[in-house]
């Protein structure tokens, strides 16, 4: 798909939802086994001049979006909070400390999530509907983590990528929004149905990685062919042509965490320009112009346990 004309108007059809991660870039996952915990605040933290550039990405193009944004950074960067809150952008949680939701346990996970939306909410002075699992880590063995949200108080989470990944994935879960029968909507990252198979088509590396023309092809081949709102998403860090390197990482680590970085935020401005955006709780939940209810909203999860099944 070309391109569009410097200045043309958006395309038309579903809105999409634009997301953000907010951690930074010593927090990933795939950093974890060389960069301990412990040292996170001996990191030179870029996370705040990072979203400060992407506020102003988004306001120059009259774009409101959704941050998915860690308890940990919020507490060190509150004014950062009040920032995407005044400027009219969804406050949505990553949870508090970017550990994986496969890695800890019901009490381990409630505390976590439950600490973060208190943290978000406190500073942000709205309501925090919204939570994204770390590394999209709510999978089969884990699904007990939508009750405990439910519990938490949120009405939607983001944390199924319907694809095969050697970190995640589930890749036979709906593609499209779904309601629990607790109630919670589970809003999936976008992938395109193709050759028998999911593509990742929603941000994070494979934008980086894949050429700019392809994954506008993608997204508008969702909007066009399933009449579906994408939701695509990326990481502070990934704007960050000038992050410190991580030394003694993995080759794959490596590849997947620095490819094509310099390119990305002149990508993300062409995005912006090619598609029209919003925050997820507008599209997904309503109460907003940008309302799109999901067509799937009603659906089951084929793998939903039975303490869950209604």
């Amino acid at each position: 798909m070309p391109a569009l004309k410097p200045g043309a108007p958006p395309l038309s059809g579903p809105i999409n939802a634009l997301t953000i991660d907010v951690e930074d870039y010593f927090q990933v996952s795939a950093f974890a086994p060389y960069i301990r915990r412990d040292e996170w605040d001996t990191r030179e933290c870029r996370v705040e001049r990072n979203v400060n550039r992407i506020l102003e990405l988004l306001a120059a193009r009259d774009v409101k979006a959704t941050f998915f944004t860690l308890g940990w950074i919020a507490e060190r960067y509150p004014q950062l909070v009040r920032d995407i809150v005044e400027q009219g952008h969804e406050l949505a949680s990553h949870g508090y400390g970017h550990e994986r939701a496969s890695d800890l346990n019901r009490a381990t996970f409630h505390a976590d999530v439950s600490r973060a939306k208190t943290i978000l909410e406190d500073l942000g002075g709205r309501a925090v509907r919204g939570y994204r699992a770390p590394s999209f880590s709510i999978g089969t063995a884990n699904l007990w983590a939508f009750d405990t949200l439910a519990e938490a108080g949120y009405q939607y989470s983001s944390s199924i990528y319907p694809i095969k990944h050697d970190h995640y994935g589930m890749p036979d879960s709906p593609r499209f929004a779904y309601r629990l029968p607790n109630g919670l909507l589970e809003v999936p990252v976008t992938t395109l149905r193709l050759f028998k198979r999911n593509l990742p088509s929603s941000g994070g590396g494979y934008f980086r990685l894949l050429p700019y023309a392809v994954s506008r092809w993608m997204i508008g081949k969702v909007n066009r062919d399933d009449d579906e709102s994408a939701v695509f998403y990326f990481h502070p860090w990934e704007i960050d042509a000038g992050q410190p390197r991580v030394a003694g990482i993995d080759a794959k680590s490596r590849f997947r965490h620095y490819v094509n970085i310099g390119r990305m935020e002149a990508r993300l401005q062409q995005l912006l320009g090619d598609f029209r955006w919003g925050r997820m709780d507008q599209i997904f939940l309503g109460g907003g112009a940008a309302s799109r209810p999901p067509t799937r909203a009603t659906a089951a999860h084929p793998r939903t346990p039975a303490t869950a099944r209604g």
